[in-house]
């Protein structure tokens, strides 16, 4: 009709020049008809020698040539005011467009908005694991879910998080080695199914990256060898069974630190503790403070876990923003190991032993922690 014919053109014109104008960003999709007409009071009349009407109370116009007609005048005469150099017009033009682009991305924001409420909705509605603790947040961009080593250091990440978008999942030891198992036996595995169930996003060919709740996932293990082994196994199942979320730079290893050492009388504005995140890195540290003459206690603190750690410490070395350091996991730390995880984690007992084998002459003792 002469209506579809107007609605059409204003939307495709609108587009074409907005991208001229580059007012929309690349990355940005096309207007809608919706955001094109926001607002907008039209009135159009067409005159036709022998009109059509479609239905027998002939309220719509159906003569085809009314719609290509239309589209057509409305496309040159909108595009001449829209693109015009007189300094009014350019000026009036500016605003509708401007006016378009907030419509658009206000409709696209509140949709997101809403599937984040939908997605978080769905996932509490349903069996959810007990000892999940969510954020209060719905902004899956800012959100991070924590999966944490051991029930004991759950409680003291619980003070030391921010629960506006910090959540906490807590693991019971080493989980299910997903490079051994099948695809039913991991998804048996109460660990295993208790993070893809939470990420909410699937698993495998399935796996949809917009659908994940979190946009960030952070591993936060203990410092120590069990600790890296259980890294290594959460690795292995995201790089199996989640893998967009590592390519997509999504997923990150927490730093937790080793070591504390207390000053003696420390100096103004220096911190009264001093972490450091391994053996190599503590002997270097004392040998500094041996050489700058600054005294400490001789008890220095190891952490044999998480949950020795305060809430404020564990805040400040590890979960604040403000202070933590992340690694993240990318895509080309997998890449490079996909052989070596299969030959670590595999079955295949005698690769295993001839890769460690040949491996072990390459290696740095001063980093064994042992």
């Amino acid at each position: 009709t002469h209506v579809s014919g107007f609605e059409r053109s204003v939307t495709r014109t609108v587009n074409e020049v907005l991208r001229s104008a580059k007012l929309l960003r690349v990355a940005e999709d096309d207007v809608v008809k919706d955001d094109a007409l926001e607002g907008l009071t039209a009135v159009v009349t067409v005159r036709l020698a022998e009109p059509q009407f479609e239905g027998q109370t002939k309220e719509v116009l159906g003569t085809s040539a009314a719609n290509r007609i239309v589209a057509n005048v409305v496309a040159r005469e909108l595009k001449a005011f829209l693109t015009s150099t007189k300094r009014d017009a350019k000026a009036q033009a500016r605003a509708v467009l401007e006016k378009i682009v907030a419509a658009a991305r206000t409709r696209i924001a509140a949709r997101q908005h809403k599937e984040a409420q939908r997605r978080k909705t769905a996932l509490e509605s349903s069996s959810l694991p007990a000892k999940l603790a969510d954020c209060r947040s719905d902004d899956v961009e800012r959100s991070e879910l924590f999966i944490v080593e051991g029930d004991s250091a759950l409680g003291t990440a619980k003070l030391a998080r921010n629960s506006e978008f910090q959540a906490l999942l807590p693991i019971r030891g080493k989980i299910l080695n997903v490079q051994k198992a099948s695809v039913s036996d991991m998804l048996k595995n109460a660990e295993c199914g208790a993070i893809i169930q939470v990420i909410g996003a699937g698993s495998g060919r399935t796996f949809d990256l917009d659908a994940a709740r979190y946009g960030k996932i952070v591993l936060l293990v203990d410092a120590d060898v069990d600790g890296a082994h259980i890294r290594i196994l959460l690795l292995t199942l995201f790089q199996r069974y989640m893998r967009p979320m590592v390519e997509a730079g999504r997923v990150f290893a927490a730093v937790p630190p080793l070591h504390r050492i207390e000053l003696v009388q420390p100096r103004k504005g220096q911190d009264k503790y001093v972490y450091t995140y391994s053996d190599n890195e503590l002997r270097s540290t004392l040998l500094e403070f041996q050489r700058k003459g600054v005294r400490y206690k001789d008890a220095i603190q190891r952490y044999k876990g998480l949950g020795e750690m305060d809430a404020d410490q564990l805040a400040e070395t590890t979960m604040d923003p403000r202070f933590r350091t992340l690694r993240r996991i990318n895509i080309g730390d997998l890449e490079a190991s996909e052989q070596v995880f299969d030959l670590l984690m595999g079955n295949e007992v005698a690769p295993r032993k001839e890769f460690i084998t040949s491996s072990a002459a390459t290696l740095d003792r001063s980093r064994i922690d042992a």
